[in-house]
């Protein structure tokens, strides 16, 4: 499938090299596709402006800071008929220190359906952290990566998508559930960084 990644931190650039692994046509959205410091990224998939990625695209990978992602969404241009996969959450400073700005009935998911108007919006790959990203491998049972979303027909693509990182991609509902898989990256983060149990750790799914 042609991907174009929209944003190239850890998070992106992760993504993008493991799908480039497996066979997907990976491309960058950047706001500064010439930059040096992408300069590696050339050799995963095509450097470009992130309207002319997206347009390129049959799928569009939000991996932004949250406080970047609607600005980042309007310079896409018409996204109607594509899969948007957003793997963002909508972290903040509070007086404890890093948490979620909205949850409970309201999801940074959701905003984002209603940002990309006529594309087929599904939250996922928000629940662990890049270094898993780039290689879910090695574990005794693959990590699980849960999908929400609401276009029935489809979710088979993006489930497809996840399975192909090495993940047991799991379909997890409506988009509604984002609230759920934004506060669930919300108990990972406070595992893996307060927690002691280091950015490695990841969850996976029993079945009995």
């Amino acid at each position: 499938m042609r991907i174009a990644i929209i944003g190239a931190g850890n998070v992106g650039a992760a993504l993008g090299r493991n799908w480039a692994t497996h066979g997907h046509a990976v491309g960058f959205g950047l706001r500064d596709p010439e930059a040096e410091r992408y300069a590696p990224l050339a050799a995963v998939g095509r450097l470009a402006a992130p309207a002319d990625a997206a347009a390129e695209a049959e799928a569009v990978v939000l991996a932004t800071p949250w406080q970047q992602t609607e600005a980042a969404i309007a310079a896409l241009g018409n996204l109607a008929g594509k899969l948007v996969l957003d793997a963002t959450n909508p972290l903040a400073m509070g007086p404890e220190g890093l948490g979620l700005a909205f949850g409970h009935s309201d999801s940074g998911g959701e905003r984002v359906a209603a940002w990309c108007r006529g594309a087929s919006v599904f939250k996922t790959l928000n629940t662990t952290g890049a270094e898993i990203m780039a290689d879910p491998r090695g574990y005794a049972m693959p990590p699980v990566m849960f999908v929400v979303g609401d276009d029935a027909a489809r979710k088979p693509d993006v489930l497809r998508l996840v399975a192909d990182l090495g993940f047991e991609a799991l379909d997890a509902g409506p988009l509604a559930n984002a609230r759920l898989l934004e506060a669930h990256a919300m108990l990972w983060i406070d595992l893996a960084l307060k927690r002691g149990l280091g950015r490695r750790a990841a969850f996976a799914l029993l079945r009995r």
